[in-house]
């Protein structure tokens, strides 16, 4: 495995970069609205295997909208976790929807989706240790190859862990990041919500992860429910307003990483837009914030 170094420019600055604003998932439902009210949003971010078509209305609304906002692609379907060989067919559709909206940003899970010929429609964990970390970084040094950028890694939302392991997951990923010289997508409600359910301090894991590379931060609402020992157990839904203790975790993370570009997601129970740009606005107001507090410590 070689280390990957030839595209590690920071993706928060310059011109490779999102804009450290807020941004919401672009959903066809919000075609019409967006484009209608042209929101002072800072980007929308798109799951790029519901485009891995050579057209239709999907790619007619997108090529509008992308003529007027950032764009982030976020990947669900390489299944970089894996213990399989990337799909290489799958890998060339998505190299072909990147060099066609030419995205300031592009992201994927460290998780796993497809075993043996078979896609799973979940993002499944795998063991932190030596076996997984060299699998993982093999993934993703062909895909910043292939694809001729750097991507950004979202640390999961978990629900089981592995007597496997033999480090933490903020570890693992540290060393992910320093091995490929990938960046880090920081999704706040997934480290609140495995922190909450493997009973671990939230606020030690976010120190824990390599903050410099944060390049992006995911913020979304999550179920509660309880195990069969009566503990909570959180489940990262997509279908709920940001929980308050994820709002005052993402002012926390702020304040260790800067204003960075963040995504406000709502996949599930989807609100009407007006809804859901307001939520997205509230991330905006924490960046103001942020930046505030930034110039008074400067």
């Amino acid at each position: 495995m070689t280390e990957f170094t030839s595209v590690g420019a920071d993706v928060r600055r310059g011109g490779a970069g999102l804009p450290p604003a807020a941004g919401l998932g672009l959903k066809p439902e919000h075609y019409l609205d967006v484009l209608e009210t042209k929101p002072a949003l800072g980007f929308f971010e798109i799951h790029a295997e519901n485009y891995m078509v050579p057209g239709g209305p999907f790619h007619h609304y997108l090529g509008r909208i992308r003529a007027d906002y950032a764009l982030s692609i976020h990947g669900v379907g390489l299944s970089i976790g894996g213990e399989s060989p990337l799909d290489e067919a799958h890998l060339d559709r998505l190299a072909a929807l990147i060099e066609r909206y030419q995205p300031e940003s592009f992201s994927e899970h460290l998780a796993w989706s497809s075993h043996g010929g078979n896609f799973y429609n979940d993002l499944l964990p795998a063991p932190f240790n030596a076996a997984t970390l060299l699998r993982v970084c093999e993934h993703i040094d062909r895909v910043q190859s292939r694809l001729g950028r750097r991507m950004l890694l979202e640390n999961p939302s978990t629900y089981v862990e592995f007597d496997a392991s033999d480090r933490d997951e903020a570890a693992f990923i540290s060393e992910v990041v320093a091995r490929t010289g990938c960046g880090l997508l920081l999704d706040v409600n997934n480290a609140y919500v495995s922190c909450t359910n493997h009973g671990r301090d939230v606020h030690t894991y976010l120190r824990a992860l390599p903050l410099a590379a944060v390049g992006e931060i995911h913020l979304a609402g999550f179920a509660q429910e309880t195990d069969s020992l009566g503990a909570p157990l959180l489940i990262d839904s997509h279908g709920a307003p940001v929980a308050a203790a994820v709002w005052a975790l993402y002012d926390e993370a702020q304040a260790l990483t800067g204003p960075v570009a963040t995504l406000l997601e709502r996949d599930n129970d989807l609100p009407a837009f007006p809804v859901l740009l307001a939520e997205a606005l509230q991330a905006d107001r924490h960046l103001d914030a942020c930046r505030k507090l930034t110039r008074v410590a400067a």
